[in-house]
């Protein structure tokens, strides 16, 4: 048998054809090549893998083809199940790495070793002026957002420093950390997974780190769309979910009050903005898993080892800092998309 590469890429695709041809030829061009590519195409009707091993093959590459899509948690674990690397790199068909992306991430690797997760610096790819990202952020209420998201390139994003957790369009694990875990949950479907997992990851005393020379340029929700039904439901009840899962009851006590004023807030915002049903159907829907969701909880916070004090202060605390994040967000969306002035996170 041949030895095992050092890093796995999984890539999940979903009528990815338009975005695929172009994150593989930057995989490609990659300065280190000990590396594989898993694909895990979800159920695409686009013929997006139909051609890929045969359009490069220098790659190391093996296709999982699902007969429907199961959505982005539960495909990258069956990637991570696949996996021969030490190291998990997850990676959108929309996101095209530099060529020493990899490189960059593994010398983070070898210079920071008490860190398990790292982060890429996300560049929007179609407004290369704008960070698309530096990393997940994630507030006491229960509110998470991309770092520096929408800020010039050249004032934000420099700087090598701990976050809460890694975004999972570009991301670094450590396998063995994310299959201890378990992975993405499943349940999640897509949005908001990858913070939930970086929580879990937190709660274990893994630590996550943001690498600002390893970039990529993402286009950014191009199978769902950015303001589209589907990623306002899942994000919203996923943000629930990932609050009364990870929240050790202390902090949860404490800042419950401040989770219920966020989502009324949210709620409210939607409704008047004529997208309330699909907002106070994925509060009611969060609120009737919660049964199912203290299970998991019970489970979580029985293998914590971290103290909450020091979970605390990987969090965000600054009210103020919500409100101008979504004023900042209007005003830059609607520079960018012709007066769309809608939140572009949430």
């Amino acid at each position: 048998m041949p030895n095992p590469p050092l890093v796995s890429i999984i890539i999940v695709t979903w009528n990815s054809k338009t975005h695929l041809q172009r994150c593989l030829a930057a995989l490609l061009s990659q300065t280190i090549q000990n590396f594989e590519v898993i694909i895990i195409d979800n159920g695409s009707t686009d013929g997006s893998v139909n051609t890929v091993e045969n359009d490069y093959p220098n790659l190391d590459m093996r296709i999982q083809r699902l007969d429907s899509n199961f959505g982005f948690a539960a495909a990258n674990n069956i990637g991570a199940r696949l996996a021969r690397g030490r190291w998990l790199a997850l990676l959108n068909a929309d996101a095209f790495p530099e060529m020493d992306w990899l490189e960059k991430f593994i010398k983070a690797t070898e210079e920071y070793p008490a860190f398990s997760c790292f982060s890429s610096c996300q560049i929007q790819a179609n407004h290369p002026e704008f960070l698309d990202g530096t990393g997940d952020s994630y507030h006491v209420s229960g509110v998470a957002w991309r770092r520096n998201i929408n800020y010039p390139v050249h004032q934000s994003g420099s700087n090598i420093e701990e976050i809460f957790s890694p975004c999972a369009a570009a991301s670094f694990y450590l396998r063995d950390a994310f299959l201890e875990v378990g992975g993405f949950d499943e349940d999640f479907f897509s949005y908001f997974e990858d913070v939930d997992l970086g929580f879990r990851l937190r709660l274990r005393g893994y630590r996550s780190l943001y690498v600002p020379d390893a970039v990529v340029h993402h286009i950014g929700s191009a199978s769902l769309g950015v303001n589209s039904n589907f990623s306002l439901y899942h994000s919203h009840r996923n943000l629930v979910w990932t609050f009364f899962k990870n929240m050790p009851t202390a902090l949860l006590l404490k800042y419950l009050p401040a989770h219920i004023m966020i989502n009324l807030s949210y709620a409210l915002y939607y409704t008047f903005r004529g997208r309330g049903k699909v907002l106070w159907k994925a509060k009611w829907d969060a609120i009737c898993d919660l049964p199912s969701i203290l299970k998991k909880r019970n489970e979580i916070q029985k293998k914590r080892t971290i103290d909450n004090s020091i979970l605390k202060s990987y969090m965000e605390h600054n009210w103020l800092q919500l409100v101008f994040r979504d004023r900042r967000h209007q005003h830059i969306s609607a520079r960018k998309n012709g007066g769309d002035n809608r939140i572009v996170d949430t």
